[in-house]
């Protein structure tokens, strides 16, 4: 019985413990060390509604952060080469554009980044062209005021998936490693535009000569 009871302070303390942690992946182990050892109180108790409800949460909170270690993971990948950001089609909403819609405005406020499906934009400032599989507005979530920092326009009819800023805020925030690593892919989009944009500029005069 004594062990019983200490098991149960055990597990309560783990579970005060998780709410003060700050970060998910933390916090989900937490609570599943709390939610398996008030299984095995429930157990030996005996108290079947201690089992049955902490019997729930074990895979519950087990596949929560499964999903986000992968998500992690997927971030990691990604900034070490692979600028796919397949991974944030579950937290995404479909839309579709036409043939000369301008999706936004430079200067206007940001509050949703898109992935393109299908069909191709254009950045105008830049005359830099955006394919499938490509991010749309994701710098205006780094600006200050989130503010469009260029004007995108579909050169056709476009199908788009869409994030708001405050989900991708909230993904961000939810664990320091996933916000390193968006920080990182951004930039690293970023640095390749600009070069993509120099080289666009050094083969103008030559152009211009032949």
């Amino acid at each position: 019985h004594s062990i019983t009871v200490v098991l149960g302070f055990i597990a309560g303390a783990l579970y005060i413990t998780s709410h003060y942690m700050k970060t998910m992946v933390p916090l989900r182990i937490c609570e599943i060390a709390s939610n398996v050892l008030f299984v095995i109180y429930g157990a030996m108790y005996p108290s079947w509604p201690t089992l049955a409800l902490y019997g729930i949460l074990v895979p519950l909170n087990s596949l929560r952060l499964y999903e986000m270690l992968q998500l992690v993971n997927k971030v990691r990948s990604a900034s070490q080469g692979d600028l796919s950001m397949d991974w944030l089609k579950p937290f995404m909403h479909k839309h579709s554009y036409k043939k000369g819609d301008v999706l936004f405005r430079k200067g206007e406020h940001a509050d949703e980044m898109f992935y393109i499906v299908s069909g191709t934009c254009r950045i105008n400032e830049m005359g830099i062209d955006l394919h499938p599989g490509q991010l749309v507005g994701e710098m205006g979530f780094l600006t200050p005021g989130h503010e469009r920092t260029a004007t995108v326009e579909c050169l056709e009819d476009v199908e788009m998936l869409n994030i708001t800023y405050d989900k991708v805020g909230e993904l961000y925030f939810q664990n320091p490693t996933f916000g390193f690593y968006f920080l990182k892919l951004t930039s690293e989009r970023l640095l390749q535009n600009v070069k993509r944009l120099e080289q666009e500029l050094e083969a103008r005069p030559k152009a211009v000569i032949a």
